[in-house]
């Protein structure tokens, strides 16, 4: 639409004509980046909850870097949306925005600033020339005006733009983070937000945090996703990520999951990044972050926090750069599963919280004063006395790709009694990330050492994609259960039959337990107590077992996997498979 052209309803001199609400202010919501503008649409509904008298229409402006999947986002939600060139028609009584580089329109209404990060804590690119400036700051031809508010979260923040932009003086409102609160009334669902991810029980979730720019986690070491894959047991952990919305907008999602393709297939969680980022962090045991804001939120909340890397854009002086100076580093060349699990044994709920107190003002009110303002800058009387409703974050979808193969550490300690088989999994896709400056030390229980019983191998879902995986695997295993053992034992001839190299397939069967059968013509009946229904882990068992040359029938094994024990019950079938012995 033109500058030409009519506005439509709800905006316009005829407008009231065809409208079928009739609102006694209209307030105009500059959505100029998907970051800024997810942040108004995060607490704005809170703000206006039931109230005919205000009028809202969202007015695009494209001239960020960073506009790219803003109209998408707004479609999605719903919103009547105007051209930018059209907002001084539309005759605001207000101008809401979370992008303090809009470039305003004349006139008289008051134009409310609210931060899409945890305020003024970093330098970034100034898009009206080739220097830098301090982020959320609104030009000073708009506080020159009068026009300005700008929302902060604490008092110090006050401080600190005065000693930067003196005009900013009379120009700030204390209302606090709405964000911040909305993480903390989520807080206790924890647990149900992980289950909602797909964190299997006992699983810890280590969640990487990246801002945007060459000296994010991600700008500056793209790989480490996979090589925390790599290093951290498929069976103890799962591992996630939160990437800024910038990065998704100025690079495309078709790049980030190109240059994340290795992590992804050995099923890094990759975190929509609009609205579920939030209770992902909720759910999150541990973080892996940098100068970005979801990082200092993950350690307001008291997780165990460590920096992969922290840009030198942060300002002195601001909750982040205490940060900086507070957190461990990540030594991603050092043994991270080692560092990583430190981190969780040494957890302190209350280590980073000075730091919050000096970023957040009175937490829990921040809704409510927000409205306060925001009403107001409408000349409006607020609706209801009552506080806005403080709401649980919604639980978010499970994403990330099913892991279909693995390398396999195991190790057999027959003094135990009864015998104890140690299984230690890892995506096979990430292989190539372990080793000598891949982020993880080669201990000495990775290494294959058949005079102790330790032992490692291949194995692969029959789903797995990669051909050559899937042609090198010791151990196949079936991709859903079997419907009868008959189905089971077809499919296990045809799969011994169908590769070569495999020295056993193993599946589960729907009434439970799993059959394995040996290049040899044998069939093992495995049934195990715990919850394990994938018949990978059992399949370990009778796979370390047999290159033990330890019996396989009427044999009660401890397998130890993960944080959990479990019996496996093995016995010998008659021989069913018409392959012979190799």
């Amino acid at each position: 639409m033109s500058a030409s052209q009519p506005l439509r309803v709800p905006v316009g001199a005829d407008a009231g004509r065809w409208s079928t609400f009739h609102g006694e202010k209209t307030l105009v919501v500059a959505a100029r980046t998907v970051t800024s503008t997810v942040r108004v649409l995060e607490c704005l509904p809170a703000l206006l909850h039931g109230d005919a008298r205000v009028t809202v229409v969202f007015a695009h402006d494209p001239t960020s870097a960073f506009s790219d999947g803003v109209l998408e986002l707004l479609h999605d939600a719903g919103c009547r949306i105007i051209p930018w060139t059209q907002v001084r028609q539309a005759e605001p009584d207000l101008i809401l925005t979370a992008s303090e580089n809009v470039d305003v329109p004349g006139g008289h209404c008051p134009v409310l600033v609210l931060p899409h990060g945890i305020g003024f804590q970093k330098r970034v690119p100034d898009s009206r020339g080739p220097r830098d400036r301090l982020s959320g700051v609104v030009p000073d031809s708009l506080l020159d005006s009068g026009r300005a508010w700008l929302a902060i979260s604490h008092p110090s923040q006050e401080e600190q733009l005065l000693s930067s932009h003196p005009k900013a003086a009379g120009r700030t409102l204390l209302v606090g983070d709405p964000c911040y609160d909305e993480l903390l009334v989520s807080a206790g669902r924890a647990e149900a937000y992980r289950q909602a991810l797909g964190v299997p029980a006992g699983h810890r979730l280590v969640v990487l945090s990246s801002t945007w720019g060459r000296t994010s986690l991600i700008g500056q070491d793209p790989d480490l996703a996979a090589r925390i894959l790599a290093a951290l047991p498929y069976d103890e952990f799962r591992v996630a990520a939160i990437v800024h919305p910038n990065v998704w907008s100025g690079h495309g999602s078709w790049q980030i999951r190109t240059l994340l393709a290795p992590a992804l297939e050995a099923g890094l969680m990759l975190i929509p990044h609009i609205h579920a980022w939030r209770p992902a962090l909720v759910a999150a045991d541990v973080v892996v972050g940098d100068h970005g804001s979801v990082t200092l939120y993950g350690a307001a909340l008291g997780k165990p926090v460590l920096l992969g890397a922290f840009g030198s854009e942060a300002v002195d002086g601001t909750a982040a750069a205490e940060l900086g100076r507070a957190a461990p580093r990540l030594n991603t060349l050092g043994d991270v599963r080692e560092q990583i699990t430190s981190a969780l044994a040494a957890q302190a709920p209350d280590r980073f919280a000075a730091i919050a107190a000096g970023a957040f003002d009175r937490p829990g009110q921040a809704l409510a004063r927000l409205r306060a303002a925001l009403y107001h800058l409408l000349d409006l009387t607020e609706p209801t006395p009552a506080p806005p409703p403080a709401l649980y974050l919604g639980e978010p979808e499970a994403t990330g790709a099913e892991v279909t193969a693995w390398t396999v550490v195991s190790t057999v300690s027959p003094t135990a009694e009864p015998d104890t088989v140690t299984v230690r999994r890892r995506p096979a896709t990430v292989a190539p990330y372990r080793g000598a400056n891949a982020g993880v030390s080669r201990n000495a229980d990775e290494d294959e050492d058949e005079t102790v019983g330790r032992f490692r191998h291949l194995a692969c879902d029959e789903r797995e994609r990669d051909r050559r995986l899937l042609e090198s695997a010791s151990v196949l295993l079936g991709g859903a259960p079997a419907a009868s053992s008959t189905a089971a034992l077809r499919w296990i001839e045809d799969a011994l039959a169908r590769l070569p190299g495999c020295r056993l397939a193993a599946t589960a069967l729907n009434g439970g337990g799993c059959l394995v059968g040996l290049r040899d013509g044998r069939i093992v009946e495995a049934a195990t107590t715990g919850p394990t229904a994938a018949p990978g882990p059992a399949a370990a068992v009778v796979y370390s077992l047999l290159r033990a040359a330890a019996p396989l029938d009427g044999v009660l094994v401890t397998l130890r996997i993960g944080a959990r024990d479990e019996d496996v019950a093995l016995r010998l079938r008659a021989p069913s498979l018409g392959s012979g012995a190799d």
